[in-house]
């Protein structure tokens, strides 16, 4: 019988892409998309995972034998990993029964895996009692996916998903996981940001993005700092001069820039120049594109296309080679662009993209 529910959302990152392995700023929300959790505990040290969305029989896995590169593999490594590092944390957290349901996107780059893990941590907290902090909880679920996944993702997306605030952006500093909520409530003032689903699929664990991870991490020791967010905007010059490698470069200038327009958004939110935030989410796309290398031609046809049809402002965002983009646009141009978004996908032959409004959202909760 079910003890309780639990839910747990997606999230659209605003501002700062790929700064958060670098221990930068990063500027997240809540998509009101999520995934629930219906769990019970069990005594005999099983731990019972179905998904509604998957489909197929439940997986069952003893608990003392989780271990990382001991899964069987897919969606179900993440919940484990999650009990995983519960237990190798020191927790006592035992058997459960868990069945899930999700309204986010998978492959979208909107975070349904921390959404899975947090949820997952949510519940076994509440139900076994352990009094873990949200952020410590993230860090937890991050620890999971790290090492139990081997996906090498930073602790933006956990966050997000454990710590976000409904009608607030999350301003998070990545080292010291300091927080602070930054008011967004675009509608109020006429405002929409649409996210475009490109429908193509990426995968975190794939060698492109840890290859960029490897190159960050390269060139922060090349520099003689802890991480590239330690390299200041003022001094990006210097330091790309004194980088041997003309494949890092590029990766620095991307994280050194990309942090600075965290700093620019939080400035311009917080002073009520919210339409000035668009110039800047198009240049973190062109850092992307150019710079990081991490974006495709169906992220470049969204942006394109939205600024033609006037839009304030675009990029892709996530992790990159797929997912998803956002479009900062009037509310009264919202229709038009998105028909010219599915109007260039159709013409291009490719498949047509889901587009929704963005609405700031809670993180995760207890439901029942």
């Amino acid at each position: 019988m079910s003890e309780g529910v639990w839910a747990a959302p997606g999230r659209v990152n605003l501002i700062g892409e790929h700064t958060d392995y670098n221990d930068g700023f990063v500027m997240p929300f809540a998509l009101p998309h999520t995934t629930v959790a219906t769990l019970s505990r069990r005594d005999d040290g099983v731990l019972r995972l179905h998904s509604a969305d998957v489909g197929g029989e439940a997986v069952e896995l003893r608990v003392d034998d989780l271990a990382p590169g001991r899964g069987p593999g897919g969606w179900t490594d993440y919940p484990a990993g999650v009990v995983w590092a519960l237990r190798d944390g020191g927790h006592a957290v035992g058997g459960a029964d868990i069945h899930y349901e999700s309204t986010v996107p998978t492959g979208a780059g909107l975070s349904s895996s921390a959404a899975l893990e947090v949820v997952t941590a949510l519940a076994l907290n509440d139900l076994y009692e352990l009094g873990l902090e949200r952020w410590r909880m993230a860090r937890l679920c991050r620890r999971a996916e790290n090492v139990y996944v081997g996906a090498p993702t930073g602790i933006m997306d956990q966050t997000a998903s454990a710590c976000c605030t409904a009608g607030h952006a999350l301003h998070l500093d990545t080292r010291d996981l300091s927080q602070r909520q930054i008011p967004l409530d675009l509608a109020a003032l006429g405002l929409e940001l649409l996210v475009v689903d490109t429908r193509v699929k990426h995968a975190h664990s794939e060698g492109e993005y840890g290859n960029r991870r490897a190159g960050c991490e390269s060139a922060a020791a090349a520099l003689g700092v802890p991480a590239l967010r330690d390299v200041p905007y003022t001094g990006l010059q210097a330091a790309l001069a004194r980088l041997e490698d003309p494949e890092v470069r590029p990766l620095v200038r991307h994280i050194v820039t990309e942090n600075h327009r965290v700093e620019r958004v939080i400035a311009l939110l917080e002073s009520g120049e919210v339409r000035a935030i668009g110039p800047v989410l198009t240049e973190g796309h062109a850092s992307l594109r150019d710079d990081f290398r991490v974006s495709c031609p169906e992220l470049d046809l969204v942006v394109d296309t939205a600024l033609a049809s006037g839009a304030l402002g675009a990029r892709m965002t996530g992790g990159g080679f797929g997912g998803s983009a956002i479009v900062l646009t009037e509310t009264s141009m919202s229709a038009t662009v998105r028909t010219s978004l599915l109007k260039s996908f159709a013409t291009t032959g490719r498949t047509e993209p889901r587009i929704f409004t963005a609405i700031p959202s809670a993180g995760a909760t207890r439901v029942s």
